[in-house]
């Protein structure tokens, strides 16, 4: 495995890569890998070779967010990515991908005005902007994206389409604790109280999936009962909690395949995300 640190010899290897055949799987991540994102780079391993970039991207950070805070752990990342046979990590810094006088941005409306686009101004500008320069630079033929985010994946898929980017968005499925949580990078912030009451979060959505199997089909019934389950939690404080459909992010009047429910919870001072699609 080898490790590049500019787009210059990142492009350098993939033209090779291009000129032999060989087919290429990319795994953006922002680091302190877990199996979370184990899944993904095992899934892209159905590619000749396969990229993974650790980039924590300042643009999709707010004034008041967790940047400079934001876990790192290079060294055990990529002996995680060698573990998983990745063939290069790509860790730029982040004067290799904005310059000083960085000036051109990727922008969206109507999928990124609701969840977490509404909760965090801004974010999605950021999220847009460095997956499209990511792919331009990796030229991958399929890129892998947890259903986790499952905004970000819609964005992302959207994007690709609307800049008819050469590339397949593939998600894939969310990896859990054994107790239900979401894995997380984030999950590091959490204490020990703070760890028991984040299960609140998958305990809300297993509550809106019975709902929904049981016939209940009204979106404000099933999340009026999730936001009430989630304030028996002391911890837990409600960003939000809605369901949408899956490929627009827009609010919905009924409850139908493929709703999305999409919830956003602060356990302390930690935001955590979850979701699960209504099948």
């Amino acid at each position: 495995m080898e490790t590049v640190t500019t787009v210059a010899e990142l492009r350098s290897i993939v033209k090779q890569w291009k000129k032999e055949g060989k087919s290429i799987g990319f795994v953006p991540t922002m680091g302190y890998l877990h199996e979370g994102h184990g899944s993904l780079i095992s899934r892209a391993r159905e590619n000749d070779r396969v990229v993974v970039s650790i980039f924590v991207n300042p643009m999709q950070f707010g004034e008041n967010e967790d940047f400079s805070s934001y876990p790192r752990d290079f060294e055990r990342d990529c002996r995680f990515c060698g573990s998983l046979g990745t063939d290069i990590v790509f860790h730029p810094d982040p004067s290799e991908i904005y310059a000083s006088d960085f000036c051109t941005f990727v922008d969206m409306s109507r999928l990124t005005e609701n969840l977490c686009g509404k909760s965090r101004p801004g974010h999605f500008r950021g999220v847009c902007t460095v997956v499209a320069k990511l792919l331009n630079i990796v030229n991958p033929d399929r890129a892998y994206f947890g259903e986790k985010d499952a905004q970000q994946l819609a964005v992302i898929k959207r994007m690709v389409r609307d800049l008819n980017i050469d590339v397949e968005i593939i998600g894939c499925p969310i990896v859990r604790e054994h107790d239900g949580l979401a894995k997380s990078s984030r999950n590091t912030y959490l204490n020990g109280d703070e760890r028991k009451a984040a299960l609140v979060l998958n305990k809300a959505l297993s509550y809106a999936e019975m709902l929904a199997k049981k016939g209940v089909t009204d979106p404000e019934t099933i999340t009026s009962a999730m936001i009430e389950l989630i304030k028996s939690e002391p911890l837990a404080k409600v960003d939000y909690v809605k369901a949408v459909n899956s490929i627009t992010m827009e609010d919905i009047e009924k409850i139908n395949p493929q709703t999305l429910i999409a919830i956003a919870v602060y356990i302390g001072k930690t935001r955590l995300i979850d979701n699960l699609i209504v099948r």
